[in-house]
């Protein structure tokens, strides 16, 4: 688990200054070793860095070389194999291949032993040795058959190539930059704004649906041609003519399994997720569990418990979080394992204010408490942490999917906008729900940001004009069902938003996530199966409840939804030092020529229900984040 950066200059050699600052800017990711590799594109070197072990110093000298064509950072975070031979850039035994790799490889084992059947020898226990040599044996259909979340970087000086490649949904982030002169990437964009071809622009348009969706919708970023690479995708640079292609390795699977009955369901998911658990339970340092005391997170700790007796758990305990504190502790009680309560004050979440929001590296519309369960399991010894993200997404968890019968059957209704013409509060509401046409719709309308309307309004004139608000290319399969809906939470609300989240939020402390219930197998039988087993439109998550119900008490499974976040509104309302930090944000975003004043006053003058909140947290996050990637540049 780690972080990687890398160029290639296409033309010309550039100072190798930018890949150690690079490198440099993405040290919280990995704290334990760095590593470097340069090229001309025909040989490459090896190079430690201040940072390295002290067998790497004795291996590579430090990287003093004053330009490069092509360059790889890397930082590590030692999960798996912590000796000197799990180091990276990792090259091939005859030295033409180098691959730096950011995530864990789940099923790494099975797949060393297939290739030792094909008489490939090992030097180390590393995953990132597995990659590089399944690449040589499959080349770029080795994608498809690692389970786990990865971010790659290859370089094949014989075939001169570059393949940066993500895992099936986005658990690591990659992004990258390409003009006529370059391509560079990076596992954060804090990196990528260090490289000398690179001045950071805004992207309106990125900026424009991360208002409407709570997130930057893939591949587009809030900055100008900074990209994310999609999930499931691999990206190919040729490095003769510059050119790239990209390409898919996998996808929701087309055939459902018909005939299949609720137990047999409930019998497979409970068996997949044991596996799933137990294979993400290896790793050769101390791992915890964060039970939030809702269905998910406590059904994962349930059932690491056999195959890992010593696992313990944490809660992170805020305002009005008892009753989930509650559940958490009578879990832990039930399977007899330790469980600590970190309980985050008003005022620690006050002093990390603006750090935490400034370390995102676009708005966002929620207070976030994963750095502080971050923090707290780096200061108990632990480097990897179980999530029970991902539940949400693949079972039928969230409350708007409860809304999905309603809005088929109303939306044949949606002509009655144009009869509207008043234009108070009610009707601009009641305009806004008919104006929901398709699916893409129906979801940007459960993600409670801004409302279209709202944000034309918001943005000044000349602002408005660069955007592009028809949003027919985010479209996918628009099936007008529960699948169509499955669609855009997995690919939209989960890659796009909460594993990135997740993935900064983690990283800054330098710990791992893992996230059991995102095993491929576990995503292909539940997508597979008919929608009457995984959604009924009456109860959220109707299938994992039933797995659950053998595991859990019935105070946990009768627990109504929450997110696991801050409760904003309240803050907002209650805290008189929050609410000095927004005026005087909203003060200064005011001032600048890219918003409307008059609206952003109205709008926190007339604070009517606990979701006018998201747009005034979207616009001071909005200003924080200008603050420090334009302004502080």
């Amino acid at each position: 688990m780690c972080g990687i950066c890398g160029y290639y200059s296409f033309r010309k050699e550039i100072s190798s200054k930018n890949i150690l600052e690079m490198n440099n800017a993405i040290r919280h990711r990995g704290p334990d070793d760095e590593g470097f590799w340069i090229s001309d594109g025909f040989y490459g070197k090896s190079f430690s860095g201040n940072d390295s072990i002290a067998k790497i110093k004795e291996i590579f000298p430090v990287l003093n070389e004053p330009s490069s064509k092509i360059a790889l950072g890397f930082r590590r975070l030692s999960i798996v194999d912590l000796s000197e031979k799990g180091h990276q850039p990792m090259l091939s035994d005859d030295e033409k291949l180098t691959i730096t790799f950011n995530g864990e490889i789940y099923n790494f084992k099975k797949i060393r032993k297939e290739l030792e059947g094909l008489g490939f020898r090992f030097n180390s226990n590393s995953d990132t040795e597995v990659i590089l040599k399944s690449y040589e044996e499959w080349g770029a259909e080795m994608f498809s058959k690692f389970d786990g979340m990865f971010a790659i970087a290859l370089i094949d000086l014989n075939k001169q190539k570059i393949i940066l490649a993500r895992d099936r949904v986005g658990l690591k982030p990659l992004f990258y930059f390409k003009n006529n002169n370059a391509l560079v990437w990076a596992s954060e964009i804090k990196s990528l704004l260090k490289n000398e071809y690179i001045r950071p622009e805004i992207n309106w348009n990125g900026v424009y649906t991360n208002f409407l969706f709570q997130t930057t919708l893939a591949p587009e970023t809030c900055f100008q041609n900074i990209f994310s690479l999609e999930p499931a995708s691999f990206l190919v640079l040729d490095l003769n003519d510059f050119s790239t292609s990209k390409q898919s390795y996998w996808n929701f699977p087309i055939q459902r399994n018909e005939n299949i009955t609720e137990q047999e369901a409930v019998a497979k998911v409970d068996e997949l997720l044991s596996e799933s658990v137990k294979e993400q339970l290896f790793a050769d340092v101390p791992i915890t569990s964060m039970m939030s005391g809702g269905i998910d997170s406590t059904l994962i700790t349930a059932k690491a418990k056999p195959f890992k007796n010593d696992i313990n758990a944490f809660t992170i305990s805020y305002q009005f979080s008892e009753s989930e504190v509650k559940n958490a502790s009578l879990m832990a009680e039930k399977i007899d394992i330790q469980h600590e309560v970190k309980k985050v004050s008003d005022e620690e979440i006050l002093n990390q204010l603006k750090e935490n929001i400034q370390h995102f590296e676009e708005p966002y519309s929620s207070l976030e408490v994963l750095m502080n369960a971050a923090e707290f399991a780096k200061n108990e010894g632990f480097k990897v942490v179980l999530s029970g993200n991902g539940a949400d997404e693949l079972f039928a968890g969230y409350s708007h999917s409860l809304k999905l019968n309603k809005w088929l059957s109303m939306r044949k209704f949606n002509a009655v906008r144009h009869f509207i013409f008043t234009n108070d509060d009610f009707s601009r509401k009641v305009k806004n729900y008919f104006s929901q046409d398709d699916m893409l719709d129906f979801f940007r309308q459960s993600q409670v940001g801004m409302k279209p309307f709202e944000a034309k309004n918001v943005f000044s004139k000349d602002v408005f004009n660069f955007i592009q608000t028809n949003l027919k290319s985010k479209k996918l399969s628009e099936s007008k069902d529960y699948q169509g809906l499955f669609e855009y939470d997995m690919k939209y609300s989960l890659s796009s938003h909460h594993v990135f989240r997740d993935d900064l939020s983690a990283m800054k402390y330098g710990v791992e996530f893992r996230y059991p219930y995102l095993s491929n197998d576990l995503i292909d039988y539940v997508s597979s199966l008919p929608e009457k087993l995984r959604y009924n439109g009456i109860q959220n998550k109707p299938l994992l409840r039933k797995v659950a119900e053998k595991y859990l008490p019935s105070e946990i499974l009768k627990m109504p939804k929450r997110g696991f976040s801050f409760p904003l509104a309240h803050f907002i309302k209650t805290e008189p030092k929050v609410r000095a930090f927004i005026i005087e944000n909203l003060n200064n975003l005011k001032k600048r020529n890219f918003v409307n004043a008059e609206v952003i006053d109205e709008w926190w003058n007339h604070q009517k229900s606990e979701y006018d909140c998201v747009k005034i947290w979207q616009l001071v996050t909005f200003e924080l984040w200008y603050q420090k990637y334009f302004e502080n540049h």
